[in-house]
Parts: structure tokens; sequence; C-alpha cells
């Protein structure tokens, strides 16, 4: 099975110069909790309700003039929509993301996947089961 049989097709996605108000208020509005960060169509950093709190509020960013840009993880993994479901479950699982974007051969973005599409779509239960409790494994504390 490849990505492309099992990614969300239809993502939305933020530009870097949008402010850290208005990607919170997409993610409420879509019920979603990252937005892929694009210049045109390529991937430039990814930015999750998590980042808008922790990275952003909690550090004094006002939220109506910071940008996802000051905010984002800038090194994103992509997959591929050839790529097979498994090799991209190892590469999640490896890196202890949840959601990853989808790009074609010219490195655009055509997709996103989940932790939620690989449990529900594959029909893989222990393959779900094993890359759940993986990357929901605790990060170690920095110091």
């Amino acid at each position: 099975m490849k990505l492309k049989d099992i990614m969300t097709m239809r993502v939305e996605t933020v530009g870097p110069d949008c402010t850290l108000r208005e990607a919170s208020e997409r993610m409420s509005s879509l019920n979603i909790g990252a937005l892929p960060v694009c210049e045109s169509d390529r991937v430039v950093g990814i930015v999750t309700d998590r980042d808008i709190t922790v990275r952003g509020l909690a550090k004094g960013c006002n939220p109506d003039t910071s940008k996802v840009s000051e905010i984002m993880t800038q090194d994103v993994m992509c997959g591929f929509e050839e790529q097979s479901v498994k090799e991209a479950a190892s590469i999640m699982e490896d890196k202890q993301i949840r959601r990853m974007p989808v790009l074609d051969r010219y490195q655009r973005i055509i997709g996103i996947v989940s932790l939620g599409d690989l449990a529900v779509k594959t029909g893989d239960d222990r393959l779900s089961g094993q890359l759940i409790e993986r990357i929901s494994e605790p990060a170690r504390p920095t110091r």
C-alpha cells in the first residue's frame, strides 16, 4: 500500500507570514491540529496547535503580530505519494511525528498523512498499534 492510498488529499496550508491568531483560527474552524507552512506549493515548515501555545504564547509572542515562521518547525519530514505505508510509518516512528506532509515527484504538497490515517486506513492493527505506542512515548526532557 502506498501513501497516496491513505493520505488526506485536501490539505490546508498557511503561508509563513500568517499570524498565530490566523493559524489558530483556521485550525479551530477546520478542527485540525497542524498546518503545513508553504510558499507557493513548497513545504517550508509545519505549525501545530502545540507550537502556537508552547513556542508562541507561553514565550510572550503577540498572536496578532507574530508570524507562523517565528515558531514553526522548519525541518519537516515529508513522505512521497509512491512511498510505502510501512516505510512512512517507520519514519514517523523513528522521528516521533504524528503528521507528515505528502509530496509528489516534483516536491509539491499534495496531501498529508496522520497517525490516524495509518491506524484506520491500513487495516493493519499490529502496525498501527506499535506505531501509536512508539510515537506516543514521552520524549526525554531537555536540560
